[in-house]
């Protein structure tokens, strides 16, 4: 991922022009979370198996997150992904095709676009997932007790645990376990899902 692009304003938010993700909310996001565990940075980038001067770059607004490194963070602070990336939300919230924070994958064609982060009291997470064939996305294990759900809007997905992936079209539903390995990897160009994970 390229690092040295400039940054941009978006809906009141610093954004990198190749993820849109929130950075200036990432970075607290990270700060909070890890204050309220009690990690030092050396220790929450050992846990997540990162370099403590990426994640120093994360808590100060700068860098590039994939959406590798935010999940490895989210698992090691025993968090949802959505924690680290979801800006405070007004009771009406509207999101158009090609907004939202997106967070990009390092090593596949794939790309998770946040709609809606669980409040207090609910257990849910629901993103718009992007795909083009070639390499999979393979997924470590979320937080215990995490379930996955995905419908395929368009295109055919290969999708679910790593060990026995389902091959998916255009309306089909999946349920999976998201706490062990899983994958998704796009079989047709322009393939779009829904996926909402929950989580306990």
């Amino acid at each position: 991922m390229n690092s040295d692009k400039a940054f941009v304003k978006s809906n009141d938010w610093t954004v990198m022009p190749n993820t849109g993700a929130p950075l200036d909310v990432i970075a607290a996001s990270l700060r909070r979370e890890r204050e309220r565990v009690g990690l030092s940075l050396s220790e929450l980038a050992k846990r997540a198996g990162i370099a403590k001067s990426t994640l120093s770059q994360l808590e100060s607004a700068s860098g590039n997150p994939s959406v590798e490194t935010l999940w490895a963070l989210g698992v090691a602070l025993g968090v949802p992904f959505s924690r680290l990336v979801d800006p405070p939300t007004p009771r009406v919230r509207v999101i158009r095709a090609g907004e939202g924070p997106a967070i990009y994958s390092e090593r596949a064609h794939y790309t998770a676009t946040l709609l809606a982060s669980c409040p207090p009291g609910a257990r849910r997470d629901i993103y718009l997932l992007h795909l083009e064939p070639g390499p999979a996305r393979e997924s470590e294990p979320h937080m215990p007790g995490t379930v996955e759900h995905v419908v395929v809007s368009t295109g055919r997905l290969l999708a679910g645990p790593q060990e026995e992936p389902v091959e998916l079209g255009p309306g089909d539903y999946l349920l999976y376990p998201g706490d062990i390995p899983h994958t998704a990897q796009a079989l047709e160009p322009s393939t779009t899902a829904l996926l909402v994970s929950e989580h306990v």
